[in-house]
């Protein structure tokens, strides 16, 4: 029989909060994260817009010098450790690692889909115009995917499984998923997992605008992601972390933990059908959402949330739910269904992170949080949005869905606890 695995600890930093309380309650509140950029000069860019993540200091998580080695998703994805192993309460020797005998038995699984844009484009641009003996000797381990899992290993002594994959939008989703299985099949105890992204730079946002893949509305910004709703024109792209603590249910127990929830099922499948549209008749994310319910088995009926990949993009939202009513039947009108992406912006190879975390909340905590900015119904999009107002209500078992460029998707379902 497969081990039982459970979620003890979490941490986020998103573009509406630096910690999981702040952003709950900005969540709460119907609060967007969605500004003009400061990141750079947008004068020339035909998106001026993001979700960026505000008023974060590094130098609070990691020693200067260290620091300086690391891409931003390194640092959104430590600082996110930091509040989900001490959330978690998981005992550290005096150099604050993993002790002997636990150290073989956790790991890192931290994903991203791109890495450290910012630092690939600063990196290249010295190479252009100083020379290559200028380019930074810590360029590589600054920005490749799967430094983030390995800083974090370093940093807590994890000397079990470190991974990451680079799945696009559903790399957070696939870390939490593949660390679920690791522990299933025991190969470790305990899982540090979720994603992180830093991409808001002047090439992602140009390269994403240029595909039309990003919302346009320059002139109000605040309202610019509105998943499933009639004006939808785009995503808004975003950053951050969002991470959590798995563990072997009997390990967990032994230890005292507090335990928010179950992570119960995973599924993944391809749409082998376009680079970047999903699969018009959903086939890809109705297998998912089957798989993962079949993984964990229960009837579709069970499921009472969905936290939707929802990105705001005319044609994932009309083909998201349609394949929730064919997966789901007359149930689908019957349970709820909110993008957080609404508030959070997308936030790539973290949004599977930050979602899986969003959704243990919902169940731990018994609220919904909203889709916001949901004015005018799409007749192709009928589903219950949990429209611009969170929602008391006491589910059982809720799903993540997260699909990615490429046709890859993956979907995590999560039970409430009872001891």
């Amino acid at each position: 029989m497969a081990r039982r695995v459970v979620v003890t600890g979490l941490g986020l930093i998103t573009p509406v909060g630096n910690s999981v309380e702040s952003t709950w309650s900005a969540l709460m509140n119907g609060q967007s994260g969605v500004d003009y950029i400061k990141k750079f000069d947008t004068e020339k860019f035909s998106v001026k817009f993001a979700a960026e993540v505000k008023d974060f200091d590094p130098l609070k998580f990691i020693a200067k010098k260290e620091a300086r080695k690391m891409g931003a998703f390194i640092h959104y994805a430590i600082a996110a450790a930091v509040e989900a192993m001490a959330d978690s309460g998981l005992a550290l020797n005096e150099a604050g690692r993993f002790p002997d005998g636990v150290a073989e038995q956790a790991g890192t699984y931290i994903s991203s889909g791109i890495g450290d844009f910012w630092a690939i484009e600063r990196e290249h641009s010295k190479l252009l115009n100083e020379g290559p003996d200028r380019v930074s000797p810590f360029f590589i381990v600054s920005a490749i995917v799967n430094l983030a899992a390995g800083q974090v290993s370093i940093r807590y002594g994890a000397k079990g499984p470190n991974s990451a994959t680079a799945t696009a939008c559903a790399a957070g989703a696939h870390a939490i998923g593949d660390s679920f299985k690791i522990i299933q099949r025991g190969d470790a105890d305990v899982m540090i997992c979720g994603g992180a992204e830093s991409a808001i730079t002047p090439m992602s946002v140009a390269g994403f605008a240029s595909m039309r893949a990003l919302s346009t509305r320059n002139d109000d910004p605040l309202h610019a992601s509105r998943p499933f709703e009639r004006d939808r024109d785009g995503f808004v792209i975003g950053e951050g972390a969002g991470l959590m603590i798995l563990e072997e249910l009997e390990f967990a127990k032994r230890r005292g933990a507090r335990i928010y929830a179950e992570l119960v099922g995973y599924g993944m499948t391809a749409d082998a059908f376009h680079l970047t549209m999903p699969d018009e008749t959903g086939s890809g994310a109705i297998r998912v959402m089957t798989k993962t319910m079949k993984d964990a088995g229960i009837a579709p009926e069970q499921v009472g949330y969905i936290n939707a990949h929802g990105t705001s993009t005319p044609y994932n939202d009309k083909f998201e739910t349609l394949a929730i009513r064919k997966t789901f039947g007359d149930h689908a009108y019957k349970l709820a269904v909110s993008s957080t992406k609404s508030m959070t912006g997308h936030l790539l190879g973290a949004a599977g992170g930050i979602e899986g975390v969003f959704s243990v909340l919902a169940l731990h905590r018994k609220v919904l949080p909203p889709t916001i900015n949901y004015v005018n119904p799409d007749p192709d999009c009928d589903l219950d949005y949990v429209p611009n107002v969170p929602r008391e209500a006491e589910v059982e078992y809720a799903l993540s869905n997260s699909f990615g460029f490429g046709g890859t998707n993956a979907a995590l379902l999560f039970k409430r606890y009872e001891a």
